[in-house]
């Protein structure tokens, strides 16, 4: 297996991402930032992963924000 030093996305699971940013900045505000109805409609973490893993922009989405979270923190 290759090593990918330039993804900062390399390693991490899809579960992570959603629970570092619910931790980061909640439902409420992520249900704002990217309109999906399964952060603001009885949010669940597997709801979510269920939902992400079948609908490919919105994982897109959720990663870019998981991005966006990492460079705000450094």
């Amino acid at each position: 297996m290759s090593e990918q030093p330039n993804n900062p996305l390399h390693g991490v699971k899809l579960e992570q991402i959603v629970t570092d940013l619910q931790a980061h900045y909640g439902w409420e505000y992520m249900g704002y930032m990217i309109n999906i109805r399964c952060f603001t409609d009885n949010p669940s973490v597997k709801s979510i992963l269920k939902f992400l893993r079948r609908t490919p922009w919105a994982r897109t989405k959720v990663e870019n924000m998981y991005l966006e979270m990492l460079e705000k923190k450094r």
